[in-house]
C-alpha cells in the first residue's frame, strides 16, 4: 500500500496516463484518417466509374453497357473491381457478382455488403454504389473490401504494437525522470536531516547545470548561512552575556547591600542609591540594546518603513551631538543632501547615534569628527570619519560582533553593543558596515539599499 501511496509511483503513473492519452488521440487521428482518405478515394473512383458507364449505357445501349463491363473485369490492373448489370427483375446480364443484393434498393447510395464473387466463387465484403439505368435495369458498382479490412487489421494491429511501446516507454522515461528528481531531492533531504541533527556547517549539494535544483540548492545555503551567523551569534550572546552582566547584578548586590545597612551615613546611602541605579541603567540598556539587535536581525522592523532622508536625519544627530563635542574640544560637520531611502527612522538613527558615541568616544582633543551622507549608485552611504587610534585590521570583522570592545577592562561600562547594532541595522536594510584606516582614526560606512519608488 505504501509503494501504492508514494509520491514517485504517483508520479509515474500520472506521466504514464498523460502519455497513454496522448499517444492514444493521435493514433486514433492516424487511424481515422487513414480509413477516411481510403473511404473517400473508393468512392471517388466507383461514383466516376457509375457515370462513365451510365454514359456508356446512353450511346451505346444495354450490349455496349455488357461489353465495357466486360472489358473493365479483365483488366488485371483493377483486381478489386466489382460490377453487376441485371435486367429490371434483376436477373444478371453481365458482372463478377453472383446476384443482385435484396437488401439494396439502385440508387439509394453508398452500401457496405457481402456477396459471392464469381470469378474467385467466394463471399466477400464490398463497398459499392448502385443505379437504375433508364430502360429500367440495375447496374451496381464496386470494390472488393477485404484488402481494406485487412489494412485496418494490420493497422489496428500496428497502433496497438505502438500504443504498447509508447507505455512502456513512457513509463520508463518516467521512472528515469522521477529517479533523477528524488535523487536531487533526497540528496537535499539527507543535508536536512544532518542539519536538524545539530550540523550547521553542512549545505545543499550543488551541482555545475545550473538548473532549478541548483537554484533552489543556492537560495537555501544563503539562508543557512544566515542562520549558522544567526546562532553563532547566539551562542556568542549568550555566552557574552552571562559574564557582561555578571559584573553589574554582582557590582548592583553590593550596592544593595549597603543600603539595607542601619549604618550608613545619609551621605553614603545615597551614594549607593546612585551607584544601584546607574547599574540597573547600564542593564536596561544592555537588554535594550539586545533587544534591538536581535528585531533588527528578525526583520521585525521592516513593516515599519517609510522614506527616509539619509542625510536630514545624520544633520539632526549630528547637531545633537555638537555640544558634547565642544566640551571634548571635538569640532563634528555634516555634509551631505537628498539621500532618501526605504528604511526604519527610528533604528537608523539610533545607529547613527551609535557611531558617532564610538567616534566621540576614541576622538583626541582638538580633532574632527565629520559625518557623510552620499549616493553611491543605487544604494545610500553614511560614513563616519575620526581621528582616533583606530583599530586593527584584523579586528574589523570581530569587533562587529556583539559585546566585543577594544575596551578590554570595560571601565567605561560600555557593553560593546554600539556597532553591533549598527550591523544589524544595515543588514535589515540590505546593506552592510565596513570598516577603513583614516590614519589616523577610523572611517565607518553604513551602506544602505536605496529607495524604489
Amino acid at each position: 500500500m505504501g509503494f501504492v501511496q508514494s509520491t514517485r509511483t504517483r508520479l509515474v503513473a500520472a506521466s504514464a496516463l498523460l502519455s497513454l492519452i496522448a499517444i492514444a488521440l493521435v493514433l486514433g487521428l492516424v487511424y481515422l484518417t487513414a480509413n477516411r482518405i481510403i473511404e473517400a478515394e473508393t468512392r471517388g473512383v466507383v461514383t466516376a466509374e457509375l457515370n462513365g458507364l451510365s454514359d456508356s449505357y446512353a450511346d451505346l445501349g444495354m450490349l455496349g453497357l455488357a461489353r465495357a463491363i466486360e472489358r473493365r473485369i479483365s483488366n488485371t490492373a483493377e483486381p478489386d473491381a466489382l460490377y453487376l448489370l441485371t435486367d429490371r427483375f434483376g436477373q444478371p446480364i453481365a458482372g463478377n457478382l453472383g446476384a443482385w443484393p435484396p437488401t439494396v434498393t439502385p440508387g439509394s447510395g453508398w452500401v457496405e455488403i457481402e456477396l459471392i464473387r464469381t470469378d474467385i466463387d467466394r463471399r466477400v465484403p464490398i463497398s459499392a454504389a448502385s443505379i437504375q439505368l433508364r430502360g429500367g435495369e440495375r447496374l451496381l458498382v464496386g470494390r472488393d473490401a477485404s484488402a481494406r479490412y485487412q489494412f485496418d487489421r494490420v493497422l489496428g494491429q500496428s497502433l496497438a504494437l505502438a500504443l504498447a511501446t509508447a507505455i512502456g516507454l513512457s513509463l520508463i522515461t518516467g521512472w528515469l525522470l522521477t529517479r533523477l528528481v528524488f535523487r536531487r531531492v533526497g540528496e537535499i533531504s539527507e543535508t536536512a536531516r544532518e542539519i536538524v541533527s545539530g550540523d550547521l556547517t553542512q549545505r545543499m549539494p550543488i551541482r555545475e547545470g545550473g538548473d532549478e535544483f541548483d537554484q533552489l540548492a543556492l537560495t537555501l545555503n544563503d539562508m543557512l548561512d544566515r542562520i549558522e551567523a544567526l546562532v553563532a551569534n547566539l551562542r556568542m550572546t549568550t555566552n557574552s552575556l552571562s559574564h557582561d552582566l555578571r559584573s553589574p547584578l554582582t557590582r548592583l548586590q553590593g550596592h544593595v547591600e549597603q543600603l539595607t545597612q542601619g549604618e550608613l551615613s545619609p551621605r553614603e546611602r545615597e551614594k549607593a542609591g546612585e551607584n544601584a541605579l546607574r547599574e540597573v541603567n547600564h542593564i536596561l540598556d544592555v537588554f535594550r540594546d539586545l533587544t534591538e539587535i536581535a528585531r533588527a536581525d528578525a526583520g521585525i522592523g521592516r513593516s515599519e518603513f517609510q522614506k527616509v532622508d539619509l542625510a536630514k536625519l545624520a544633520r539632526e544627530v549630528t547637531e545633537f551631538y555638537k555640544p558634547v563635542a565642544s566640551q571634548n574640544e571635538v569640532s563634528i560637520s555634516c555634509i551631505g543632501a537628498d539621500v532618501v531611502i526605504d528604511g526604519h527612522k527610528a533604528l537608523l538613527n539610533q545607529a547613527v547615534a551609535n557611531l558617532l558615541d564610538n567616534a566621540m568616544r576614541y576622538a583626541p582633543p582638538n580633532s574632527a569628527i565629520k559625518v557623510a551622507a552620499k549616493q553611491v549608485g543605487v544604494n545610500a552611504v553614511l560614513s563616519v570619519t575620526d581621528a582616533g587610534p583606530g583599530i586593527p585590521l584584523d579586528e574589523y570583522d570581530h569587533i562587529l560582533q556583539p559585546f566585543v570592545t577594544l575596551d578590554d577592562s570595560r571601565s567605561d561600562r560600555h557593553s560593546g553593543l554600539g556597532l553591533a547594532l549598527v550591523a544589524s541595522v544595515a543588514r535589515l536594510h540590505n546593506g552592510k558596515v565596513t570598516l577603513a584606516d583614516n590614519a589616523p582614526g577610523l572611517v565607518v560606512s553604513l551602506e544602505l539599499a536605496g529607495h524604489h519608488d
